[in-house]
């Protein structure tokens, strides 16, 4: 298995924009993962237009927001009947897509994005929620690590 993983390593060491998008697919899916490293490296290149690094990232982000979304979908009805489930619910009618800009948030990110689905939202709508919510994030930690905030 370790050779498997060598492999992937030397492959994504020469394709750091696929790195890049992985990671934040992967980090904004309900699994444990952090993208933030990956895209400090891909701007350290300064190989890869600022522009590329945070579409690709926002990217694959709001890809993994969207697969959180739609496992939400397969949810019953009870299931996320208990207190933080009616805590994410009632955020969600309250606020409405505009709560789903809070998608790039530790621990209530994903759950926010999956009782979209679960609620049947319109996808579009959560998508562009998402994207905006998740893009504008990964342009201020950009500006931060270029030292332009």
């Amino acid at each position: 298995m370790s050779e498997f993983y060598f492999a992937l390593q030397q492959y994504f060491v020469g394709h750091p924009l696929w790195f890049l998008f992985f990671s934040g697919f992967l980090s904004a899916t309900l699994l444990p993962g952090s993208s933030e490293l990956s895209l400090y490296a891909a701007l350290e290149l300064n190989t890869i237009s600022f522009f590329w690094v945070m579409s690709i990232a926002t990217l694959g982000n709001t890809l993994g927001g969207m697969t959180n979304y739609y496992l939400g979908l397969f949810l019953p009805n009870k299931t996320l009947r208990h207190r933080r489930g009616h805590q994410l619910e009632s955020w969600i009618q309250h606020y409405g897509y505009w709560v789903l800009l809070m998608s790039w948030m530790p621990i209530i990110g994903d759950p926010l994005c999956v009782a979209a689905g679960w609620l049947r939202m319109n996808p579009w709508l959560c998508s562009l929620a998402i994207f905006l919510g998740k893009g504008l994030r990964y342009i201020a930690l950009g500006m931060i690590f270029k030292g332009l905030m």
